[in-house]
């Protein structure tokens, strides 16, 4: 019967949320404090929300972070050691950083975010919900987002800085990082063999920057690794229908997405 068929889901959702919670028991969500620091990125925060990272965003090392993502999200150690390493040099201190010092731009930091205004507009430290509603409007019809998907916002979001911020920088290095994060994002909120996750889990994660537990998220159990990481990666470049606007590129950071 449909009745008893929706009760059994209701019950094994239950199970499964208890059962999720208890595994991060030590890990529980709280909600930054007025002297916390954050960061630009939702991942990190979602991070020291929950503890895997100090809560108050000061003091981190290269080891916290690589540990964290390992603990938080089963991240693969090799894959967040480069991002560390440039994290780092945000930092006037030669081993520590703080979360807020990720927000210096232009080496993690770029515009055209899912989630953030471009430094050269106004606020790129704090979560923007009109810049978001491009991610969070995406993929109609549908209650996953998906590598095509994810492609499309990131063409909107560039088209859009490209309209509005007469400095904005367009690289291959920072196509590299959006896609990077793109790749990040799906695979961490939902399935990384094939960059596929639920829309709830994903919008909980840029909206409060916490671990959907209670909406049913728990920590794939397929480890996420930077081969994955990158074979995502280059089908949502692809989908991204990305063209450069500048030829002067460092390549900090760089795969081969394309």
């Amino acid at each position: 019967m449909k009745w008893q068929s929706t009760f059994f889901r209701s019950v094994l959702l239950a199970a499964v949320v208890a059962a999720n919670a208890a595994a991060y028991e030590d890990h529980s969500y709280r909600a930054p404090g007025p002297n916390d620091l954050r960061s630009p990125c939702p991942g990190l925060n979602t991070l020291a929300n929950h503890g895997f990272l100090p809560r108050d965003g000061r003091n981190i090392t290269i080891p916290m972070i690589v540990q964290a993502g390992l603990d938080g999200y089963n991240i693969e150690t090799n894959v967040l050691g480069g991002a560390a390493k440039l994290g780092l040099l945000t930092s006037d201190d030669l081993t520590t950083m703080t979360l807020d010092n990720v927000k210096e731009h232009g080496i993690i930091e770029h515009d055209a975010s899912l989630s953030r205004q471009d430094f050269a507009l106004g606020d790129n430290l704090h979560f923007n919900e009109t810049i978001f509603t491009t991610l969070a409007n995406s993929n109609p019809g549908s209650d996953v987002y998906n590598t095509t998907s994810a492609g499309q916002v990131q063409h909107d979001r560039l088209e859009d800085s490209l309209a509005t911020n007469p400095n904005v920088t367009n690289t291959e290095t920072t196509l590299t990082i959006r896609s990077f994060e793109s790749a990040l994002y799906l695979s961490v909120m939902g399935d990384p063999t094939v960059g596929v996750a639920p829309k709830n889990f994903v919008q909980v994660f840029f909206r409060e920057q916490r671990l959907p537990i209670e909406e049913g998220w728990k920590r794939s159990s397929t480890q996420i690794t930077l081969d994955s990481l990158v074979s995502l990666a280059r089908i949502i470049t692809e989908e991204s229908h990305w063209n450069a606007t500048e030829t002067c590129d460092f390549g900090i950071l760089r795969f081969s997405l394309n």
